[in-house]
């Protein structure tokens, strides 16, 4: 059974759509950064001190064990499209969905200090949006709108992926 894989920006509700997802499709949840700390015993601030390098290694290959497990719901760290091994190794056992949500949005409600790289302010937010928007349409098979309230999109999500599953996409 292929993975269910959640991308976008930091702040974009993949974490949440992700524990959504899970209880709706009976499926295990692992968000992918707490997955990497656990795992690595450091947290990703400690990793982006040393240099974001470190932290892109520990995520790749974070990720590289999560794509070979199965039917497991993944919300991933927005930057995991920076690295074409990422997206490779999620596409191989996964259908890749991109949770699109309005920049202005996200930078509106989301709480930088718990996010490394958006401590530096809101424009840092629309720079990674203009640096990371190509990667992320190509990498997705499903592009999701996170525009409406959690039960809309939710559906729109639920839609999508049963479609994507009975056409094998």
């Amino acid at each position: 059974m292929k993975n269910i894989v959640l991308i976008g920006m930091p702040g974009s509700g993949k974490t949440t759509f992700g524990r959504a997802l899970s209880r709706e499709l009976n499926r295990p949840f692992v968000d992918a950064d707490d997955y990497l700390e656990e795992r690595e015993g450091r947290t990703i601030s400690s990793f982006f001190a040393e240099s974001e390098k470190a932290f892109r290694d520990a995520e790749e290959r974070t990720i590289r064990e999560l794509a070979d497990r199965q039917g497991i719901v993944i919300s991933t760290g927005g930057g995991v499209v920076k690295r074409t091994a990422n997206v490779e190794n999620l596409r191989r056992n996964g259908l890749i969905l991109l949770i699109d949500r309005p920049v202005d949005d996200i930078v509106n409600d989301v709480e930088v200090e718990h996010r490394p790289l958006l401590k530096d302010g809101p424009q840092k937010v629309f720079d990674l949006y203009r640096e990371r928007r190509k990667a992320y349409r190509d990498s997705a098979d499903i592009i999701i709108d996170n525009r409406g309230t959690l039960e809309e999109v939710l559906g729109q999500m639920l839609e999508a992926i049963h479609q994507a599953i009975k056409y094998k996409i």
